[in-house]
């Protein structure tokens, strides 16, 4: 059977970053890592009596945690195809499902979920992107049901416009694909302002590529294969070493934040 490899068809200098790193063999593509992501989940709560709702799982790392959490369902939505199949491969019950879609046009019914969550897929949209895909959240979610967010952000709230303008065209030159991270007070307003109550903020490095994150999302053996992989694909490895170069140039800049609220 062939594998499913996101990003098929594309050339690599033109695949945006996250897939370049998942077809060289990393699973763990969040900016907080294994880490944060556990954190996100522990502010979530998810229990058996729970339907759960993840936007844009990508390799489905974190859809496997919550499998394993046993929730009374879980439907996935993924706009990526290739992505969709690799994430349906984990589902070993009836009511777990994939849509292929869009987070801010899911298609799934009012109020049909008690817990909604995405990660590192806000930062890439426009403002008004973030504001659609916040609200379809809210729309999915039943009151006092719980939203959790995983991004990238800005350490600072007094950046000046010149140097966040600078920042974001940095990533997005190296992602190929743009991206829009704000101050953890701007995420949080964010989710305020469509209604949510804020229960908990959690912030980590944003090290993504740094060796000691790889090997605690990886493992050794998956740290060794990525790094394998790397090594034999010169292409590959001039995008990831960029991204590394950008990632390390603004790391004073940027960090990683989850922030899980509430439906009033």
């Amino acid at each position: 059977m062939k594998a499913f490899a996101p990003g098929e068809g594309l050339k690599t200098e033109k695949m945006p970053g996250h897939w370049v790193l998942a077809r060289l063999g990393k699973r763990v593509l969040r900016p907080g890592g294994m880490q944060l992501t556990r954190r996100m989940l522990d502010a979530l709560r998810i229990q058996r009596t729970d339907d759960v709702v993840e936007f844009a799982p990508g390799m489905g790392v974190t859809a496997r945690l919550t499998l394993e959490l046993g929730p009374a369902s879980y439907t996935a939505v993924e706009r990526d195809e290739a992505a969709a199949k690799i994430v349906s491969g984990f589902f070993k019950g009836e009511r777990q499902h994939c849509v292929v879609g869009s987070a801010s046009d899911t298609g799934l019914p009012d109020q049909c979920a008690t817990v909604v969550y995405g990660e590192a897929m806000l930062t890439m949209q426009t403002e008004e992107m973030k504001r659609q895909i916040v609200r379809e959240a809210y729309r999915l979610l039943k009151s006092g049901g719980r939203y959790g967010i995983h991004e990238m952000c800005l350490m600072s709230d007094n950046l000046d416009a010149n140097t966040k303008r600078e920042t974001e065209r940095a990533l997005t030159g190296v992602v190929h694909h743009g991206v829009r991270p704000l101050a953890v007070s701007e995420w949080r307003s964010l989710l305020e302002s469509e209604g949510f109550e804020v229960q908990s903020v959690d912030m980590a490095p944003m090290s993504l590529l740094e060796p000691g994150r790889l090997i605690r999302d990886e493992g050794f053996a998956g740290a060794l294969r990525f790094v394998s992989n790397l090594l034999r694909d010169s292409e590959a490895r001039r995008r990831v070493l960029e991204m590394r170069s950008v990632f390390r140039r603004y790391r004073k800049q940027l960090g990683a934040v989850a922030i899980a609220g509430s439906k009033r």
